[in-house]
């Protein structure tokens, strides 16, 4: 059967309520409903070894790095001098290897409720994960981040950094992008403390990303909300930082380029130009509809 006739085994993901996209099925190697959520672990065509949950593509081998360096930098690079990081989620790996890549990092805390997750990755996403998980900086909790954050000292952490589930693919993530949350977050981080989050799509879910989006900006007085196209997920990903002190608008292209460097930090995609552009690009969201 030729290509374009291609009925094989293939991914239907949920692009918005009324569309999919679909992506051919190259080899499974996990399939399993554990505690928490559905998992799959395949090579997608094009896109390469991936991990799915609830249907949902979260991290794809050939294009992760534009999604995971997007929601570790900017953040890592805002602060001064992060040395304490907390994760939430991350379950593949590949957010704590992009914040282990600092060399101020002292403490990288990973928190993921999914056991059975985090040990699928180590099997099978080391072209993710990278051995993250080996690193004698890191720590991983398997363990609900909201019982993990009640338990967390006070002004300990100087970036967290939350790689969940879209808030609404998911009923476990849910909670962990309210207000209660975020207030949590702003408890453990130190007074010049920053937060960024995942926030699914603007576009095709613009009243979940704003109630995210409000919920970050009514505890933190500073906020900047970013996006960038992952390919995989078929839309642009947005994102939402939230600081205590630190600015990010306030860097130059050559600022964030000096501290890359000074802070031996290499990237494939992001950089100072592509900082610039999180900071001036204008946040994408579906027309108003003429009366």
């Amino acid at each position: 059967m030729s290509e374009q006739g291609y009925v094989g085994l293939v991914l239907i993901e949920p692009t918005d309520p009324t569309s999919a996209t679909l992506v051919k099925i190259k080899n499974v190697y996990v399939a399993k409903k554990t505690k928490y959520q559905h998992v799959v672990l395949a090579d997608l065509e094009i896109y390469g070894r991936s991990l799915i949950i609830d249907n949902y593509i979260q991290s794809t081998e050939n294009d992760e790095h534009l999604y995971h360096e997007s929601l570790v930098h900017p953040a890592m690079i805002t602060h001064p001098n992060p040395e304490k990081v907390l994760i939430i989620g991350g379950g593949e790996g590949a957010t704590l290897r992009e914040v282990l890549k600092y060399s101020s990092v002292k403490e990288a805390v990973m928190v993921d409720i999914d056991g059975e997750l985090v040990e699928f990755a180590k099997k099978y996403l080391e072209v993710m994960h990278k051995g993250s998980f080996y690193d004698p900086r890191a720590k991983v909790y398997i363990m609900d981040g909201k019982k993990y954050l009640k338990e967390a000292p006070s002004k300990y952490f100087d970036v967290v950094i939350m790689d969940l589930t879209d808030p609404y693919s998911s009923e476990i993530a849910k909670d962990l992008y309210s207000e209660e949350f975020f207030r949590e977050i702003y408890r453990v981080l130190k007074d010049d403390g920053i937060v960024v989050t995942q926030a699914g799509n603007s576009f095709f879910y613009t009243e979940v990303y704003e109630w995210v989006y409000n919920n970050i900006a009514r505890v933190f007085p500073i906020t900047m909300e970013y996006e960038t196209w992952v390919p995989s997920f078929g839309y642009s990903c947005n994102f939402i930082m939230g600081s205590k002190k630190h600015d990010p608008k306030s860097l130059s292209l050559e600022e964030v380029d000096k501290r890359l460097k000074e802070r031996r930090v290499s990237t494939r995609y992001y950089s100072g130009r592509v900082h610039m552009a999180y900071v001036y690009k204008p946040i994408t969201k579906p027309l108003k509809k003429k009366e």
